[in-house]
């Protein structure tokens, strides 16, 4: 590399020596848009320029040098003794201001769900759930922590003042490429306060139910139970398993000027035009089944509520069935034919259940192996794990050792396995007869259990043995 290092000691204040020293980094020349940097042509890569645009909270313009250039400007310019650099330690003084900012658009670029701001006895971090699982992101110094904490409180519309209790609170983040909402969440913990960031969608619009990963078969059969004019369709699954996505699809599609849709969420993930949305709001008695009750009389067509939580909601959407409407919601049930015996719980006469139960859906998302380094692998040569079932070995099988490109996780992105029951003439009559006995009609029906649906993308090569085990060990088929 030709040229002399042009440093700046006015910029040396925008890089911290534990910054230099961990990145091999020196900063140039700064023009209050962009930070010129010089590198280690030898270790630094692109998240490592990832990372530092977040805790700088400026672009940067990467020079790369060799590296016994850098070694000598290191050792000149923040007059440090190379045998004490802390080179794996990754803990950051956040001093710019717009930190926060490059932490949220950083976030949403990466796909987060959720951004869990951590205080500890020994450290500060913050993790990202990519793809359902958290990954330590960057440690932070924690004389930094309490500002960081008000800084978030703030924008939240929160009481900074208050440490003692839980508060939670909403943030609309807009910049000149993105615009997304955010709900906060601050929990008192033993160290200070720890704050989770739900990062919500704007909008549906790129919601596409064809892409949702509904086979043929179950398109078909879904796509029928939602055209018509009245009934319940049911959507299971646990906590961030997608049933949300799919409503919003499902949504999507049905929106016509024709029709008069109301939707009752908490809260609501994504806004839809043409749609008239309601927030719960418990503390003043906007519930799920107080809004039910007012939907009622407002003239609906099709209504959307977030979930059946209890008996009362579960009563009234029934009800709206009956009165000729169509009605779309989520049960935290494991199973399609487990909603049923959920709602019967809940004191739902299996004989209205079966006149108005249009499908019940059970989902889940299974994370897919990062296509950039995945390997196929010879079902002889894996280790399975124990209680592995021998119908459920394939030939081959593919794993992943993780990259740059999934952030070493192995895994990048994720697809949904549905498991679709349409109510026909002969599963309204199991459900009259004994809903009990409703499950022993599965093969007869022809319809693909979880199980089998997470078999199928591993022999197709989409995830790993050790992605769909929970989900196997739960076959009861």
């Amino acid at each position: 590399m030709t040229g002399e290092l042009i440093l700046d000691p006015q910029t040396k204040k925008y890089i911290s020596s534990e910054i230099a020293w961990t990145y091999r980094v020196l900063p140039g020349k700064f023009d209050n848009q962009s930070l010129e940097v010089y590198v280690d042509e030898n270790v630094f890569e692109k998240r490592h320029r990832d990372e530092l645009e977040i805790v700088l909270g400026y672009a940067l313009n990467v020079i790369p040098r060799n590296p016994a250039e850098i070694e000598e400007a290191l050792t000149k310019f923040y007059l440090r003794e190379t045998g004490n650099r802390p080179r794996e330690s990754r803990v950051f003084e956040i001093s710019d201001r717009n930190f926060l900012d490059q932490l949220l658009k950083e976030a949403r670029l990466l796909g987060s769900s959720d951004i869990h701001i951590e205080i500890y006895d020994q450290k500060c971090r913050i993790r990202l759930r990519i793809d359902g699982k958290l990954i330590e992101k960057i440690r932070i110094n924690k004389k930094d922590y309490p500002a960081l904490i008000n800084k978030v409180k703030i924008m939240a519309g929160l009481d900074i003042s208050e440490k003692r209790l839980p508060q939670d609170g909403r943030i609309f983040f807009q910049n000149s490429e993105m615009k997304f909402d955010i709900r906060v969440s601050v929990l008192p913990t033993l160290y200070g306060e720890k704050i989770v960031l739900r990062i919500l969608g704007h909008s549906a619009t790129s919601v596409d139910i064809e892409q949702l990963g509904f086979s043929a078969l179950d398109m078909s059969r879904y796509k029928e139970s939602i055209r018509k004019p009245n009934g319940i369709i049911l959507i299971s699954g646990p906590t961030g398993s997608g049933k949300t996505t799919t409503l919003y699809g499902t949504l999507k599609v049905l929106n016509k000027e024709t029709d008069n849709i109301l939707t009752i969420e908490d809260p609501i993930e994504y806004t839809l035009e043409g749609i008239n949305q309601v927030q719960v709001k418990e503390e003043i008695g906007l519930t799920f089944s107080a809004a039910l009750r007012t939907f009622l009389r407002q003239d609906p067509d099709i209504i959307m509520v977030g979930e059946i939580r209890d008996a009362e909601t579960a009563s009234l959407a029934i009800r709206a069935a009956l009165t000729g409407h169509l009605v779309l919601s989520t049960i935290h049930t494991n199973s399609a034919w487990g909603t049923i015996s959920r709602l019967i719980d809940m004191n739902v006469p299996p004989f209205l259940l079966s006149n108005t139960l249009n499908a019940s859906i059970a989902q889940r998302l299974i994370r897919l192996l990062c296509p950039v380094c995945k390997e196929r692998m010879e079902a002889k040569d894996a280790i399975f794990p124990s209680g592995f079932k021998k119908r459920h070995l394939v030939k081959e099988h593919y794993v992943s050792k993780g990259c740059k490109e999934c952030l070493y996780t192995g895994y990048k992105g994720r697809k949904a396995i549905y498991e679709v029951i349409q109510i026909d003439a002969d599963v309204a009559d199991l459900i009259v007869s004994n809903a009990k006995d409703v499950a022993a009609n599965f093969k007869s029906k022809e319809v693909k259990n979880l199980q089998e649906s997470a078999l199928e993308i591993l022999i197709k090569g989409e995830t790993s043995v050790e992605e769909i085990y929970p989900l196997l060990l739960n076959d009861q088929y």
